[in-house]
Parts: C-alpha cells; structure tokens; sequence
C-alpha cells in the first residue's frame, strides 16, 4: 500500500433546505391558515480517526467531498429531513489544518476521535411561523443557509513511542526485524527504507512499546536533503530517540561524527526533538570489524558521557539489553510527562 502522509482536501458541509409557503386546504376548513413547513439542515463533515487505516491514501485522489443537502420543507407542516454527515476516516495521529491560515484545528489522536471541520447550513422556516394577528396568510418563507466550504491540510505523524533514526544503511530495518514482527525491506543501497515503518516491541507479558522505523537522514535533511524533512515530523511524538551508528569503519564513515551531524540535524528541524531522552547504539555486531572496533568507539562516547549499547540485527546479540534500556527510557519519559503515544506534539 502506498505510503501518503500529507493531503490536500476541499470539503463542502450540505446546504440547508428551503422553507415552504403552504395553506391548510381542506373541506369545511374556510380559514386554514399557513401550515409550510421547515427545511432541513444541511450535513456536517466529521473526520473520524479510524485505527484500521495507517495512510492518508483514500483522501488523496481528486474527489467531491460533500456532505447531503437538507429536505425542502413541505405543506400539511412536514419539515425536510436533515441531510447526511460525510464520515471521513483517517489515520490516528493525523493533524488537521485550515490551509488558508495555517492554523491547528484538531489533532485526531485516538482511535475513535472525531471533530466536524465544516457545519451543515440551517434549513430555512416555512411561512406558518410568519402568521401575525395583522398577516394570517404570509406568503413567505426564508431559504436554506449555504453549508460550510473549507480547504483543510491533513498531516499524518505516527504514533510510536520511540524513534529509530540513523544514516542510510547503518541497519535500521534490519534491527527493527529483530525485536518486532514488522517486516521493512532490508537491502545493501541506499535509503531502502522510503516509508516510516511501526514496530510493537514486547517488553514482557504485559508490556510492549511502539518503535518507529524512519528512512535514514543525511546531512541538509531539516532543509529538505535527502528523504529526511519529509519524515522527521514523525518523530515528533515519540518519547525516546534510537540513535543506530556503524562503527566497523567499513564504509569510512565516523560514528561520533555521524552522531554530531544527526544532533544538528534535529535541533535545526526542532529544539523539542533535540532535547528528547537518546539512546545510542552500535549496530552490526555481528561483524568482525565492529567487534574490533567498538572498544575505541565506546571510549569516545564515554569522554562525552555517553554510553554506547552494542546489537546485532542478524543475530540478536544485544537486543534483550536493548528493549529492557529502551523500556526504562519510554517510562522514565512518561513519568516526566514527555509525549508518547498518544500525546501532541
């Protein structure tokens, strides 16, 4: 299934239905008077957050996105029905926005979540509310109002409560296989990994934690570099970051340098992402040259106060260690009060 974080919708709530100008005609009845009755009202849009979704895909074709029109009143005093709510579903963790003026309207956070973005318009009265003492027969009635039109931007950031970020290729995927059913493509080029990918982590028996996969950064991602802007933002509502390093040298690249750059990277794209709780890790152990590596490694992170985990997506090696840290760190975090799962960002 195609991966579709962002959308663009043009929504349009139903008009309300027209009041109707009637008279009482009935056999030995000379003085009916007015019985017209009211339109109905026009139907809301409602976005509803649906848990069985995990793309914006079904929003992002072109399409009229209109709620059902209200009944026109009718005589003998019979008012028209309201018309029908357009149900939108989408994902959990989906942002909604007025994309004229940018502002926040509602953050659909859990399953279940629903928030009407345009009002259905109000069916109009009929003329038995216009009789007077002086106008006993109005010949009057008012019209439906129109239905809200709004163009809204809706904005996908999976909810996960930790992240697993990294350069291309340092063995994200791999390792997100190795402590979670999720099942992301492995392959030895470049930004394999093109969608963020959500893991369940099982601590115990009772306990387990959301990891998020996301495509790997290069330096520039905050400015749109690479496949990183786009995905940073899901990030944004985890509670722990994962740094995962190379250390086996073997493609020349420098861990602590490699581990400098991703900081920048996040505190240009957001403080709130820079300052939360990190766990840095090594992956590849399973490699020879890493295993040779990591001691010297370990010392310079341990200059800068920095503990350096080892763990090998192959084989396993050090993900016990791995999920017992990571499951302190998320609870630590939540104690504090950083947003996890369900929190905004």
């Amino acid at each position: 299934m195609k991966f579709i974080d962002e959308v663009r919708i043009e929504v349009e709530a139903g008009d309300g239905g027209r009041g109707c100008v009637s008279f009482r005609r009935e056999k030995y009845v000379p003085r009916g008077g007015p019985n017209g009755g009211d339109g109905g009202d026009g139907g809301d849009v409602v976005l509803r957050a649906d848990p069985g979704l995990a793309t914006l895909l079904d929003l992002s074709y072109p399409q009229r996105l209109r709620a059902g029109r209200g009944e026109h009143g009718r005589g003998k005093d019979q008012h028209g029905a309201r018309g029908a709510d357009l149900v939108l579903r989408v994902p959990p963790g989906t942002l909604v926005f007025d994309d004229t003026s940018g502002a926040l309207l509602h953050d659909l956070r859990t399953p279940g979540d629903e928030v009407v973005v345009a009002h259905g318009g109000h069916g109009g009265r009929g003329n038995m509310h216009f009789a007077t003492p002086t106008d006993r027969a109005p010949r009057r009635a008012e019209p439906g109002t129109p239905g809200e039109r709004r163009t809204l931007r809706l904005e996908l950031r999976v909810l996960a409560d930790a992240g697993l970020l990294g350069f291309p290729n340092v063995g994200k995927s791999t390792l997100i296989r190795a402590l979670s059913a999720a099942r992301p493509r492995v392959a030895d080029y470049p930004f394999t990994t093109l969608v963020p990918h959500l893991g369940v982590v099982r601590v115990d028996d009772d306990t387990s934690l959301v990891l998020a996969d996301v495509p790997g950064l290069v330096p520039g991602a905050h400015a749109g570099q690479g496949l990183g802007a786009r995905f940073l933002r899901h990030l944004a509502r985890t509670a722990v970051l994962v740094h995962l390093l190379d250390v086996s040298g073997l493609t020349g690249r420098d861990p602590l340098a490699d581990f400098d750059a991703l900081g920048r990277e996040l505190a240009l794209a957001s403080p709130a992402l820079a300052a939360k709780r990190q766990i840095v890790v090594a992956g590849k152990l399973d490699l020879a040259e890493t295993r040779a590596a990591l001691a010297a490694a370990r010392a310079r992170f341990a200059a800068r106060g920095i503990e350096l985990l080892a763990v090998s997506g192959a084989t396993g090696e050090g993900a016990r260690e791995l999920v017992a840290r990571l499951a302190a760190a998320v609870g630590a975090a939540r104690a504090e009060g950083a947003p996890a799962r369900a929190a905004a960002p």
